[in-house]
C-alpha cells in the first residue's frame, strides 16, 4: 500500500494492516441492518419512523412513548442510565427513525435502548477493532475497490466476492448472519489469504551475490565410500552442486529423515567447497563429537578437521583448518572467512543464533553458502510455502531400512514388557525408558524417573539415568554407549546420539508427546539396521493417534498425520509475521490451493511489466 496519508498509515498500523488484501481480510462480524420493519418482529432488530408522543423521567428509568404510523399503534421506548443528551435528542413532536429489539411488555411493544438512526434502508457492516467503526468503514471504502484488488493479483470474481461481504447487499448480509460463509466465499478466503501470505514471504526473500562459487570436486570422496550413497543422497548432492554454481549465495534446508545418512551430504558439501573453509555447528556435544569422528574417519586426511565445544576447545589457529564443526561455542571464538556455512538440527538454534554464526564467518561483503539440515521432517504443505523463502531438499530413502515394531501397550503388558528387556539385553543390546518428567507431579498421572528408577536399578544391571538439566548428561550418554544396558531419561535423547546396540525404546505417557517427537525418539532404535522395537506406553483405553503412529515409520507422512492433529495455526507460529495464524486456508487440507497461489504468483511474475 504506497502513497498512504499519514495518519491512514497509522491507523493500519494500529489494526495490524499492512497490505491491501490485510485489509480486504478483516471482515466484519456482523451487518446492522436499518432497512424498514413494515411489521413488528418480535426478539428481532426493528427499524421504524416514530413520532415522539410523551416523556417521563425517574431516577433509573427514561420512558419515551413513541407512535409507529407503519405499524398503526403505540411504542414505548425504555432507556436505562439515561444521559442528559437523551432528552434533548428524543423531543416531544420530533420525528425520527430508531432501532433496536422490540418485545412484548405487559400487552404494549416495547423497545429497549432505542437508537436515532440518520440513515435508513442502509447495511452497516460491524468490525471488531482498535478503531471506531466508522473510520474503519471510511478506509474501506476509499482504498478497496474493483480496480486495486485486481491489481493485487486476485481474479474478477475473487474481488467482487471479498467486496460484497464488505459491501453486502441486505439478502447477502442476512445470508452471511445466519448460515457463515457459503463453500464458495470459504474458498476465495482461503486463497486470499494464502495468496497475501506468499507474496509478504516473496518480499522477504534475499538474495546475496555469493563469496565465490564453490567448484570443488566431490567425486574422489564419494568413491572412497565403503559403501554407496543412496539415489535421494546423490540428488540432494547434485542440487548443491547447483547452488553453489551459481551467482548467489546458497539458502538451502536438507530434510531428510532419521537416519538417512545426512552426514555424507554434509561430508560431500565440505569437499566441493574444499580449498575454501567450510563450518557447521550442531545443537550438543555429542552431536558435534559424533560428526568430527565422521569427518576423520571418511573426509581425505589433506582435509583438516578441527572440533569446538567447551569441552574440547582447540588451542590451535582455527585459520589453520579446512572444516570447522561445533557447538554454539563456536559463537565465542573469532572465526576465519568461511565460504559454506552449516547447521545442524537447524529447528534446536534459535533464529538469533543462527544469523550469528552467519554474522561471524560474514565479513562486510561476504556473503556465504548457507546450508540447514533437519531430522524433523516439516509437512509438505509447510515446506511449499516456505520454499518462497529458502529452497529445500528431501532425503526419504534411508541407507538401512528400518525394520521397528510399534506397540501400543498398557499397564496389563507390563510385565511382557520386562521380559523382552530382559531378553534384549542379553542379546547385547540396549534399551531405553522415556518418563515425561523427573520429578513426581500431582498434574501427571505417570511415574517420573525419580518414581520409577528404583524398580530399574534393583532390576537390572548397568542403569544410567539421565534428563535435561542434568549437567553431566551428555557423559552419562558416552559412557552408556560403551558400557549400558539400560537407559532412565527424558526426551533429552530425542537429537542426534548414535547408539547402534539400542534395539528398544518404552516412551511413558506417549499421548502426551506430538507424533514429530515420537518419531524423534523411536528414531534412535534401528539406525545400522537392528531389528528394533518402539513401545508407547499409555493409561488411554484407546488413542486413535497412537494408533496410526505405530503403523507407518516414514518421517514424512508422520509430519502430515501430526498436522492433522493439530490445529494449523500452531504448526505455523513464528512464521507468519507478527504472531497471527492463518485463519481460513488450513494446512492439512488445502494443498490444493496452495499449488493454485504458487502457480498463479509465478505467471504473474514473468508476466512483463504493463
Amino acid at each position: 500500500m504506497q502513497n498512504l496519508d499519514p495518519i491512514d498509515k497509522e491507523r493500519f498500523k494500529k489494526i495490524g494492516v499492512g497490505t491491501l488484501l490485510d485489509l480486504a481480510l478483516l471482515l466484519p462480524h456482523s451487518y446492522e441492518n436499518t432497512t424498514l420493519t413494515p411489521t413488528p418482529l418480535l426478539d428481532q432488530i426493528n427499524t421504524v419512523a416514530v413520532k415522539v408522543l410523551s416523556l417521563k423521567q425517574s431516577p433509573k428509568v427514561f420512558q419515551i412513548v413513541f407512535y409507529a404510523e407503519m405499524w398503526k399503534t403505540n411504542l414505548d421506548g425504555v432507556i436505562f442510565a439515561a444521559k442528559p443528551y437523551h432528552k434533548a435528542q428524543f423531543r416531544v413532536g420530533s420525528e425520527l427513525f430508531i432501532h433496536g429489539k422490540v418485545s412484548y411488555n405487559g400487552g404494549r411493544l416495547q423497545m429497549v435502548q432505542p437508537k436515532i438512526i440518520t440513515s435508513i434502508n442502509t447495511l452497516v457492516p460491524k468490525y471488531k477493532t482498535q478503531l471506531q467503526n466508522k473510520t474503519v468503514i471510511s478506509l474501506i471504502q476509499r482504498y478497496l475497490t474493483l480496480h486495486a484488488l485486481l491489481h493485487e493479483g486476485l481474479s474478477e470474481k475473487e474481488a467482487k466476492t471479498l467486496l460484497s461481504l464488505h459491501f453486502p447487499s441486505a439478502k447477502e448480509a442476512s445470508q452471511i448472519g445466519s448460515f457463515g460463509y457459503s463453500e464458495s466465499i470459504l474458498k476465495v478466503l482461503k486463497y486470499v489469504e494464502i495468496h497475501n501470505y506468499l507474496k509478504k514471504l516473496s518480499g522477504k526473500k534475499v538474495s546475496f551475490p555469493s563469496c565465490a562459487k564453490l567448484d570443488g570436486d566431490e567425486k574422489p570422496f564419494i568413491v572412497s565410500l565403503p559403501f554407496t550413497l543412496t539415489a535421494d543422497q546423490q540428488k540432494v548432492i547434485g542440487e548443491i552442486k547447483r547452488d553453489f554454481l551459481s551467482e548467489n549465495a546458497a539458502k538451502r534446508v536438507i530434510m531428510g529423515d532419521v537416519g538417512c545418512g545426512k552426514t555424507m551430504v554434509i561430508l560431500a558439501s565440505v569437499m566441493m567447497a574444499y580449498p575454501r573453509k567450510a563450518v557447521l555447528m550442531a545443537p550438543t556435544t555429542v552431536l558435534a563429537n559424533q560428526l568430527f569422528e565422521e569427518a576423520v574417519k571418511y573426509l581425505p586426511k589433506h582435509v583438516k578437521t578441527v572440533l569446538i565445544t567447551q569441552e574440547a576447545d582447540s588451542k590451535e589457529k582455527v585459520e589453520d583448518f579446512d572444516f570447522i564443526i561445533g557447538t554454539h561455542a563456536l559463537l565465542y571464538r573469532e572465526l576465519p572467512k568461511c565460504a559454506l556455512v552449516m547447521v545442524d538440527e537447524q529447528h534446536r538454534f534459535g533464529t538469533k543464533q543462527r544469523s550469528l554464526l552467519s554474522a561471524l564467518v560474514s565479513k562486510q561483503a561476504w556473503h556465504p553458502h548457507y546450508l540447514q539440515f533437519s531430522a524433523t521432517p516439516i509437512p509438505r504443505t509447510l515446506s511449499m510455502i516456505q520454499s518462497s523463502l529458502v529452497d529445500f531438499s528431501f532425503i526419504k530413502m534411508l541407507p538401512f531400512p528400518k525394520d521397528i515394531t510399534t506397540k501400543v501397550i498398557a499397564k496389563k503388558d507390563f510385565k511382557a514388557l520386562v521380559e523382552h528387556i530382559k531378553n534384549e539385553i542379553t542379546q547385547h543390546h540396549q534399551c531405553i525408558i522415556v518418563y515425561p518428567l523427573v520429578e513426581e507431579s500431582e498434574m501427571v498421572n505417570y511415574q517420573s524417573i525419580d518414581e520409577g528408577r528404583g524398580f530399574w536399578e534393583k532390576n537390572f544391571e548397568k542403569v544410567y539415568v539421565t534428563y535435561g538439566k542434568d549437567k553431566n548428561k551428555e557423559e552419562i550418554l558416552k559412557t552408556f554407549k560403551e558400557e549400558g544396558n539400560l537407559l532412565i531419561s527424558t526426551t533429552v535423547v530425542e537429537v542426534g546420539i548414535s547408539l547402534p546396540r539400542l534395539s528398544t525404546i518404552v516412551i511413558v505417557g506417549a499421548e502426551r508427546l506430538g507424533l514429530a517427537s515420537l518419531h524423534q525418539l523411536r528414531g534412535r532404535v534401528s539406525r545400522n539396521g537392528l531389528k528394533g522395537y518402539c513401545y508407547l506406553y499409555t493409561n488411554l483405553a484407546q488413542s486413535e493417534r497412537l494408533a496410526k503412529f505405530s503403523q507407518t515409520l516414514d518421517g514424512f507422512e508422520i509430519a502430515e498425520l501430526d498436522l492433522a492433529y493439530r490445529q494449523g495455526g500452531d504448526v505455523v507460529e513464528g512464521s507468519i509475521q507478527s504472531g497471527k495464524k492463518l485463519v481460513w486456508f488450513e494446512m492439512a487440507h488445502d494443498e490444493e490451493i496452495l499449488k493454485e497461489a504458487k502457480r498463479r504468483l509465478e505467471e504473474a511474475k514473468s508476466l512483463p511489466e504493463v
